[in-house]
């Protein structure tokens, strides 16, 4: 017989609905409530708070096949049909990582579509696939960062037999699976949390009202997350997760959530036989994020590292709007590729403050570039911009292979995101589907409001609440195998495959790393022991006083005894004499 329990030490009164049939609860002193009752394995339930009448879903709902208002429905990890028993992880750290929207990246936008595609990017060369979150949120589509049942999978993309099968057929073919989680605020339509007890906290964060990990009776819902996040990992068998805007949790405990999280996530990676691994979103550039545990720093297995990014596309692209204000030359990206923060207790003038903390990057002391997840786009990259617009929108094929060549000839660990690989056409928008009128209308004022402040003209920001945004949005796998779309694509392959078979590629410490340039020239060569990556971009040929044996190009360059021309927006690796 079946125990419910809930954690729920608000209310005076909390009632257990099983199938429209109505079950006392008893409380313990801890605020939990617990009943027995029989019931069949695929029961919906919820509860009743007090003395009100509308049943609310279970907070640690294994199901939602009705959506985030109503009731929650029983299932069983132990019956998932699982066949990768002989799965033996893989470490995240150097690894190629794909970062993917289900929704958007087939058009069906279903886990058993995605499926379909994983022969494709194993081709492509990648190691992991990051989902963004799969957790329940209201309405049929968006970005999934408004979950507001963590523990529950959204139903539209397959529910949760559905991410098992997508996870089961990624270790088929030797692929690792990283989830978004969103621990750091909760979405504003179906959060029903605080009517059981205090999950908020009375400090805020961009998105509104922030998790309480250390006000009073915080305990609970610090267990809440851990548990959550661990779920992830033990009942789906994800090899780690990607943990969202770790820098807007407000935390002022002696034993930070995230140290106590990857405590917890070492533990389970050691009875589960297999790497697990914890990648944050910080803002923060502070190391202590990838620091060691017992040297002092909180355990990521690695952070993202959005300095890179901005330093690489502003130097490809001549954008200098916003935060990229302080990047764009050639020697701050030369900077940037050598310490991997930019910002490093030095002034931002985007935060008109200084910012950041120097990173040890030496070998003896230090920590190794492979903490540190470098790319040249992301989904906050592109869907945060007015139009959602991507990069290869924008700039030329030359100009996307250069930005590739320089991250994935790069030490740090590196993510793509989905369809970069090929220029897709198709842009990223933010899309929402919220079922309630004035909180669509709201998103639909405040995405004008906040772009308009920035020049934008606010007719032409997409309505995120339009489907149309949405169906834009998604790829077109069309594209794959035309023209200037697969010369790129082929690039990608090209240089993933080198980064994986060429031994000096492989080397992970940042002071073993040169960077040259010529920012009249704009050109700039990162040396990594006998290889070479040069880089013109400029619109015009350029020579670069490096020369070698030619092993790999976009367009023609012309190698003679002492140095190497580069034509316009383009890149090539060199072997290059000891």
């Amino acid at each position: 017989m079946p125990e419910f329990r809930v954690w729920a030490p608000k209310p005076e009164r909390v009632r257990l609905d099983v199938d429209g049939v109505v079950h006392d609860m008893s409380r313990s002193q801890d605020g939990w409530w617990h009943a027995e009752v029989d019931a069949p394995p695929d029961a919906r339930y919820g509860f009743l708070l007090d003395d009100a009448s509308t049943v609310l879903p279970d907070p640690r709902s294994p199901r939602q096949p009705d959506g985030v208002h109503d009731r929650s429905q029983l299932w069983d990890p132990a019956e998932a049909a699982w066949t990768d028993a002989d799965w033996p992880g893989r470490s995240v750290e150097g690894a190629v990582i794909y970062e993917l929207h289900v929704g958007t990246f087939t058009p069906e936008g279903t886990f058993d579509a995605a499926i379909q595609k994983l022969d494709y990017l194993v081709e492509l060369g990648v190691d992991f696939v990051e989902l963004m979150p799969v957790n329940s949120f209201a309405g049929t589509h968006g970005w999934g960062y408004d979950g507001v049942l963590w523990y529950s999978v959204h139903e539209p993309y397959g529910g949760p037999d559905g991410l098992v099968r997508l996870v089961d057929a990624c270790h088929a073919r030797g692929l690792g699976v990283l989830i978004d989680a969103v621990f750091n605020h909760l979405g504003p339509s179906g959060n029903y949390l605080p009517k059981f007890g205090p999950y908020l906290s009375s400090a805020s964060n961009p998105w509104g009202e922030g998790i309480n990990i250390a006000d009073a009776d915080s305990d609970e819902v610090r267990h809440y997350i851990i548990g959550c996040a661990l779920r992830w990992m033990r009942d789906f068998h994800a090899d780690g997760l990607r943990l969202d805007a770790v820098h807007a949790l407000v935390d002022t405990t002696a034993i930070p959530i995230l140290e106590e999280l990857a405590t917890e996530t070492d533990w389970l990676s050691r009875q589960l036989g297999r790497p697990l691994a914890l990648v944050a979103e910080s803002d923060l550039n502070d190391p202590r994020m990838i620091t060691p545990r017992d040297r002092g720093g909180h355990g990521m297995t690695a952070q993202w590292a959005d300095d890179i990014h901005h330093a690489i596309h502003t130097a490809v692209s001549g954008e200098r709007q916003g935060y990229y204000a302080d990047f764009g030359s050639l020697a701050t990206l030369a900077q940037t590729l050598r310490h991997g923060f930019f910002h490093a207790g030095t002034y931002s003038s985007f935060r008109r403050r200084r910012h950041g903390r120097p990173l040890d990057t030496a070998e003896e002391t230090g920590i190794p570039a492979t903490r540190l997840v470098a790319y040249t786009c992301t989904h906050d990259q592109v869907g945060n911009r007015a139009l959602g617009d991507r990069p290869s929108q924008n700039l030329t094929g030359g100009q996307l292979a250069v930005k590739a060549a320089l991250v994935l000839g790069s030490p740090f660990t590196t993510m793509l995101f989905m369809g970069e690989e090929w220029g897709a056409s198709s842009p990223f928008q933010f899309f929402s589907s919220h079922p309630e009128p004035e909180l669509a209308q709201a998103t639909r004022d405040g995405r004008k409001a906040e772009f308009a402040e920035h020049g934008w003209d606010a007719d032409e920001i997409p309505d995120p609440q339009d489907l149309q945004t949405f169906e834009r949005s998604k790829l077109i796998w069309t594209e794959v195998n035309a023209d200037e779309h697969a010369r790129l694509l082929q690039t990608y392959r090209d240089l993933i495959a080198l980064r994986r078979n060429e031994p000096d590629l492989t080397d992970p410490w940042l002071d073993h790393l040169s960077v040259d340039y010529d920012q009249e020239k704009q050109w700039i060569a990162m040396r990594r022991s006998t290889i070479a990556i040069i880089c013109n971009l400029g619109a015009d040929p350029v020579t670069v006083p490096v020369s070698g044996e030619l092993v790999l190009a976009w367009d023609a360059p012309k190698i003679g005894d002492n140095a190497t021309k580069l034509p316009a927006h383009s890149f090539a690796v060199l072997r290059i004499a000891e």
